[in-house]
């Protein structure tokens, strides 16, 4: 691993004592996330309209050139990453050799916290003991992978190009080289979905060669102008119904439960000291840098958003960047902190705005509260469970 050692783990997946090398760095600093985008995948999932490509191996390496430039122009030295998340894409498509470069470089112009959570996305069928072992190797802590569903022809309907047998080959690879941090996707609501297929697949992920710290089980969301839009519209596939669809829900958040994975955030579930405190900081609306093509990022209240476009990225195309209003930033927090079990805390809004929870939306949030779906106790504004069912229509009341 260039510019970088081996550290052990805690048996929560953490760093406990940092033996990673990194550059020389000012002391207090502000804690950050850091984001990194891999657009490259194997495949393109039907559903998918992030900025990720398949068949495009032949720009890997000049990606990694501009992906390690622009972390070298822009890794800000007055931060430290707490969390550092690699997504994609699939980041386990990304030759072992370049991924080295990226962490290296990230490591030389960026202090990163002896503790800090480092996850990596990976995707069943693409894990290698090698790319595993750089990750480990990386100081990386956490993988989160993309099950989706247990049954194969489930996986065929969303046109995905790994199965169940994959998942498993995957998962026993990531306990070979070390890893203990599992989080693994199971999204609800696909087509020909039964509530069976959901409690099947909860089954199979509990009883993996390594088994999942934390899951994130959120509903199917078809995006305009992807495959999967064109097959419904079509005719060729339906989805269940809203109250199929909850029901798979309700069924994920109490098999959990009896697991001793609890929901945290409206769509994630974890251990207790699992949660993924890299999202957990975005949702408490902390800064964030992100690196790589259609990485977004906020620092200092202006939002930054590189191209979509790879061959703009490429060829070095400016950001777009967004000045937040205090306005914005207030009703940002709720929309975003409101997501969580825990609610908003009045202290950190009161904090990070300046103004109290109640000065900002203390009459907005009567009807709700009367309602029944938000609830107040001076310290923490939280969505009941019912609330978290309708968070648009809580959020309606207080815009």
């Amino acid at each position: 691993m260039t510019g970088a050692e081996n550290a052990a783990p805690g048996k929560n997946g953490r760093m406990e004592h940092g033996t990673l090398r990194t550059g020389s760095f000012p002391a207090g600093k502000r804690d950050v996330g850091v984001y990194i985008h891999i657009p490259f995948c194997v495949h393109k999932c039907a559903y998918c309209d992030f900025p990720s490509w398949a068949g495009r191996e032949d720009y890997m390496a000049a990606y990694t050139d501009a992906l390690c430039r622009e972390i070298g122009a822009r890794a800000p030295r007055d931060a430290r990453a707490d969390t550092v998340y690699i997504g994609g894409g699939t980041p386990s498509v990304l030759p072992a050799a370049l991924m080295e470069r990226v962490i290296g470089t990230l490591r030389a112009h960026m202090d990163i916290a002896p503790d800090a959570e480092m996850s990596c996305e990976m995707n069943p069928g693409t894990v290698t003991e090698d790319f595993a072992a750089c990750m480990r190797q990386g100081g990386f802590n956490r993988v989160s992978m993309g099950m989706q569903a247990a049954q194969n022809r489930l996986l065929r309907a969303l046109d995905r190009v790994h199965t169940a047998a994959d998942v498993a080959a995957s998962t026993d690879i990531l306990r070979r080289v070390g890893f203990e941090n599992l989080n693994l996707d199971l999204m609800l609501g696909l087509p020909g979905q039964t509530v069976r297929d959901v409690e099947e697949s909860l089954d199979f992920a509990l009883s993996l060669p390594l088994t999942p710290s934390h899951m994130s089980c959120y509903g199917l969301i078809v995006e305009p102008e992807t495959r999967l839009a064109a097959w419904l519209d079509e005719g060729k596939m339906t989805l269940p119904d809203g109250e199929a669809e909850r029901d798979m829900y309700e069924t994920c958040r109490e098999r959990l439960a009896q697991e001793g994975i609890f929901q945290y955030e409206i769509s994630n579930f974890a251990r207790p000291g699992y949660a993924c405190r890299h999202n957990v900081n975005v949702w408490r609306r902390r800064e964030y840098i992100g690196f790589g093509c259609g990485a977004c990022g906020m620092m200092d209240n202006v939002r930054r958003t590189n191209p979509r476009r790879l061959s703009d990225y490429l060829r070095g195309a400016p950001p777009e960047t967004e000045s937040i209003s205090p306005g914005d930033a207030r009703f940002e927090s709720v929309m975003l902190g409101l997501r969580l079990t825990e609610g908003i805390s009045a202290a950190d809004f009161q904090a990070m705005h300046g103004v109290s929870l109640e000065e900002a939306f203390g009459k907005k949030w009567k009807k709700p509260v009367r309602e029944g779906l938000l609830t107040w106790d001076g310290e923490y504004l939280k969505l009941t469970r019912r609330g978290m069912d309708v968070q648009n229509r809580v959020l309606v009341d207080l815009m």
